[in-house]
């Protein structure tokens, strides 16, 4: 299964192929020199799995987690690349997840103005977002995605093999951006993730690739956020002021972005959010006060003086985008928070 996204940038495939980590060559060639990125939580095996398949490749591990994706990191990365003489006719490939793929993409995009750039997403977070629509970012003093560019891969590759190896908990992370796609874009989608086994991997597949595909047409229509893409902030607000108050551990991007998208919907939205939240696995109740939470997003990109807008969702399959004040902002959360 192949899904094409054009983009003003470029032109680039999504290719679904259970197995594909070993046939790297057949779609994307051996290359010349390949700079690898992944993290230590990644199974080794599918980085090295990749390299064997290139014909140049150095493998550079990043440590595992949210904190790896800071200027640190990404100085660290280019000093690396440099080292392994990097030109301009060369690749990165960034194996792993969402964090991976930020920082090696933000790098790539940096490195000599910008070399070419791979995604193969291993978790169902990756796979169903980050890897597709070329959102490059670093964290910058706490707060997430502050700096970094809109830099389109040359293609991603999704091998469903790697979720075998996945616990549940980084499965249901991943769905829950999935669910957000289903809510804001497509009533039919939502109703297959209620009746479908989500402890089933094929099922689960089959899932991903409708709401990678609701990604791909958004993209390709608003490809750098000023319209209809903002949508898929869908429950990001909220998801980010945990995440600034939260350690990695204690709560996914997934887990927060689940909760952070009750209180921006109608009760008939809610009701139905949650029950499926829940048979995902994923929790419904906040773990810090509204009043905790109205502050942490004073901080969000999204906020312009004393407005901020919200993506809301006032039926299944549809979004509206409201630039509301704080107050009303404030109604929103402590109206719904559980």
């Amino acid at each position: 299964m192949i899904l094409t996204v054009k983009t003003s940038q470029s032109t680039y495939d999504i290719i679904f192929e259970k197995g594909g980590l070993s046939r790297i060559d057949k779609y994307w060639g051996k290359g010349d020199k390949t700079f690898i990125v992944t993290d230590s939580g990644v199974p080794e095996i599918y980085a090295q799995t990749v390299a064997s398949h290139c014909k140049d490749p150095f493998i550079y591990t990043i440590p595992q987690g949210e904190a790896s994706k800071q200027v640190g990191y990404l100085i660290k990365l280019w000093e690396a690349m440099t080292e392994f003489s990097l030109t301009r006719t060369d690749r990165v490939i960034a194996v792993g997840g969402g964090v991976v793929g930020d920082i090696a993409g933000f790098a790539a995009a940096t490195y000599m103005r910008g070399i070419d750039f791979y995604v193969v997403p291993t978790t169902v977070l990756s796979q169903v977002d980050s890897s597709v629509g070329g959102k490059t970012a670093i964290d910058l003093k706490g707060y997430k995605n502050t700096v970094g560019a809109f830099y389109q891969p040359k293609g991603v590759l999704i091998d469903a093999n790697t979720l075998t190896t996945l616990p549940k908990r980084q499965i249901a992370n991943g769905l829950a951006e999935a669910i957000k796609m289903a809510a804001t874009h497509d009533s039919e989608l939502f109703e297959m993730f209620e009746k479908a086994d989500l402890d089933d991997i094929c099922a689960v597949e089959e899932l991903l690739i409708r709401s990678v595909d609701i990604k791909r047409g958004v993209v390709e229509r608003d490809e750098k956020e000023t319209g209809e893409r903002k949508a898929l902030n869908f429950g990001h607000t909220l998801a980010h002021a945990l995440e600034s108050k939260l350690s990695f551990d204690e709560m996914y991007h997934g887990e927060c972005v689940a909760l952070g998208m009750l209180p921006m919907c109608s009760d008939e939205v809610r009701e139905r959010l949650i029950a499926l939240l829940k048979r995902a696995g994923l929790k419904t109740q906040f773990p810090v006060s509204p009043t905790e939470l109205i502050e942490l997003c004073r901080h969000d990109k999204k906020c312009s003086g004393e407005y901020i807008t919200i993506v809301y969702v006032p039926q299944i399959g549809s979004f509206e985008l409201r630039k509301i004040t704080f107050d009303e902002f404030a109604d929103y959360i402590t109206k719904a928070v559980i």
